[in-house]
């Protein structure tokens, strides 16, 4: 579940007032929609340890953590992979990617779009290289049955305003039912990365089977670390 502001004063144990004051002088993250504000548990977590403000232990409290962990390798062969999206700017990047999403009927794609956007507001995913993970920091809202990494290669590349200043061709797309599995699954997509044969096949457009059995290489090893063997970048 998303948090409202009342969710947060308690959880900070301060005032309502003190929580729009936050937003607006201290960056507490908030996502306005509907004209209401609302919050992600593991966001509001990084904003409070950064800013040395205590948080009650109930923000590790999970409503629906109830579902298996999934490791990379499954998450992208669930989500797919897709060339040749079009787009000439973030947005309509963002929002071809998300016609593309394998999603429930029931999931709202406008609202999905709004998050991966204000998230973007926020701090660019672009993380060097051509490469970028744009991905909704609320992910238990979306109510999917399993997490979905979905990478995503355009046509033309897209300045997304990263660190490098290079404009972004690929795009890893996270989805996830809890903020425990993404969290798990957002580490796993940074240290794949770091692999020198899965970043060739991703700067060169490689097949989806290639790309696929790179992955799955990389979580097998993750499973078993002491024979972990990681391609030089």
């Amino acid at each position: 579940m998303q948090l409202t502001v009342k969710d947060v004063s308690g959880l900070l144990n301060v005032s309502a007032k003190t929580v729009y004051r936050w937003i607006s002088e201290r960056d507490l993250p908030g996502y306005r929609l509907s004209g209401q504000y609302r919050f992600n548990r593991a966001e509001l977590l990084e904003w409070a340890t950064s800013n040395r403000v205590n948080v009650s232990p109930r923000i590790f409290q999970e409503d629906q953590d109830t579902a298996p962990m999934s490791e990379l390798s499954d998450a992208l062969q669930a989500g797919g992979v897709f060339y040749r999206l079009s787009g000439s700017d973030k947005e309509s990047v963002l929002r071809n990617v998300v016609e593309h999403l394998r999603l429930p009927e029931e999931v709202d794609r406008i609202f999905l779009l709004e998050m991966l956007l204000a998230r973007e507001a926020l701090e660019s995913t672009g993380i060097g290289e051509g490469i970028a993970i744009p991905h909704a920091r609320s992910p238990i809202v979306l109510h999917v049955p399993k997490p979905l990494v979905t990478l995503c290669f355009l046509e033309r590349a897209v300045d997304f305003g990263g660190l490098d200043g290079q404009p972004v061709h690929a795009l890893f797309t996270l989805i996830s039912p809890t903020v425990k599995s993404h969290l798990y699954l957002l580490a796993r997509i940074a240290f794949a990365l770091r692999d020198g044969e899965l970043k060739s096949l991703i700067q060169q457009q490689g097949s989806r089977d290639a790309i696929l059995a790179a992955v799955r290489r990389i979580s097998i090893s993750l499973k078993h670390p002491a024979a972990l063997q990681v391609a030089p970048a």
